[in-house]
């Protein structure tokens, strides 16, 4: 009987597809979600300042951002379970490196490039690319909420988790343990096994080669604007999450905030990753990124004028927690609506390598301006000033599929 009522449903969710994606989202966020609150006490036993640990952040941003879109197109071709393999090995011994680097070069290689190419290989863009493979255009929003709240749930586990590694451990033995956590992925990601292109939705897609859907996205003005505006979202996340428990330090504010601020963004975001998903479902999907945007730049600024307090900065968290990766199934979904599935890995991941040339930015100004003006103040403004660009390049952006006269149906 329970098969004949799974049978009966005219788009049935593939859960064990969606469980497994969720638990390596959440695996493959939670670890650099918890960066920032490893830099204090690893520059207080190195010596090193707070742009050589801003700009190893930025470095890891930067290459998660390069790598997104090359391991898209593997993927999108040969398959997901093999590139989530990689990212294991990328991210172990990018995490392990980081806690031996015996210089600030090895911390750039292990904490920057190795990371980042790890995230990279088993983020947003390789997992909601293969929901997207398996689930009905009209269930996709969900789905896309779905995974980018197992993302957030990520911060929520490892923000207390890696600061009780670092009180028990030490920092440098807190990021081992992490690192042998990333072989849990290639396991978690075996229902994704040989997901790719090839399989049961080839039928559906349009013969075209890497080079013609490149082609075809950036001359479509939509697509063009959604990257454009996407590069807002890295900045202003990245820049909190590496310096936000210093910028708490700073002033005077608690360190237990940090954990607790972090760790409420992380569960809220949950709850805005899947409301965005239904809402996503629902109403016009540009539309909804124009209001996460401003509502990130009300947020920061309400936050800066008020006196803050452990009670403001517990405001705040919930606050940016409920439009901290609101952004992503939206975004998503309208770069499936506007070419399909066959490329979403590549495409999506050319939307996010914008993403992270922002989260580059950020992470790297949040600690060159403060070693220059010492305050973080520029930045937050800056942030602000951004949010309201996205809120209008979002604006005209239509949730359409591309006009494709002259292609034919894949055989």
């Amino acid at each position: 009987m329970s098969q004949d009522r799974f049978t009966a449903m005219p788009t049935p969710l593939p859960w064990l597809i969606i469980i497994a994606g969720c638990l390596i989202a959440l695996l493959s966020f939670g670890p650099r979600s918890a960066m920032g609150f490893f830099q204090l006490p690893m520059l207080a036993d190195t010596g090193w300042d707070r742009t050589t640990f801003g700009l190893a952040m930025a470095i890891q941003n930067l290459f998660w951002g390069l790598g997104q879109p090359i391991f898209g197109a593997i993927a999108d071709k040969y398959g997901t379970w093999k590139v989530l393999a990689l990212s294991s090995l990328l991210y172990a011994s990018g995490l392990f490196i980081m806690s031996v680097a015996p210089s600030e070069g090895w911390f750039y290689i292990g904490g920057g490039v190795l990371i980042g190419l790890g995230i990279a290989s088993a983020s947003f863009g390789i997992v909601l690319a293969a929901f997207a493979r398996n689930v009905a255009p009209e269930r996709r929003s969900m789905a896309f909420g779905i995974g980018t709240a197992a993302g957030s749930a990520g911060m929520f586990v490892f923000a207390p988790l890696s600061q009780g590694l670092i009180d028990a451990y030490g920092w440098q033995e807190a990021l081992v343990w992490m690192a042998a956590m990333m072989f849990i992925i290639p396991f978690l990601a075996i229902p994704l096994r040989g997901n790719s292109t090839s399989g049961s939705q080839q039928a559906a897609q349009y013969k075209q080669s890497i080079g013609e859907a490149l082609r075809e996205a950036l001359g479509h003005k939509s697509y063009v604007l959604l990257v454009s505006g996407f590069f807002v979202c890295g900045f202003q996340v990245a820049f909190i999450t590496a310096h936000f428990p210093a910028y708490l330090r700073d002033i005077g504010i608690d360190s237990s905030f940090a954990v607790l601020s972090l760790a409420l963004i992380g569960f809220f975001n949950i709850i805005g990753s899947l409301a965005s998903g239904f809402i996503g479902q629902r109403y016009s999907k540009p539309m909804a990124l124009v209001w996460i945007y401003i509502g990130r730049s009300v947020a920061v600024t309400a936050f800066l004028l008020s006196p803050q307090t452990g009670t403001s900065v517990v405001i705040f968290a919930i606050v940016m927690g409920l439009l901290w990766l609101s952004t992503v199934p939206p975004t998503n979904a309208l770069v499936a609506i506007m070419f399909g599935t066959r490329h979403l890995g590549m495409l999506g991941g050319v939307v996010f390598f914008s993403h992270q040339v922002g989260s580059f930015l950020g992470v790297w100004l949040g600690g060159y301006l403060y070693d220059v003006f010492g305050t973080y103040d520029p930045v937050w403004w800056l942030g602000v000033a951004l949010g309201l660009f996205a809120a209008i390049v979002h604006w005209p952006i239509r949730e359409q599929a591309v006009d494709r006269p002259a292609l034919a149906p894949a055989e």
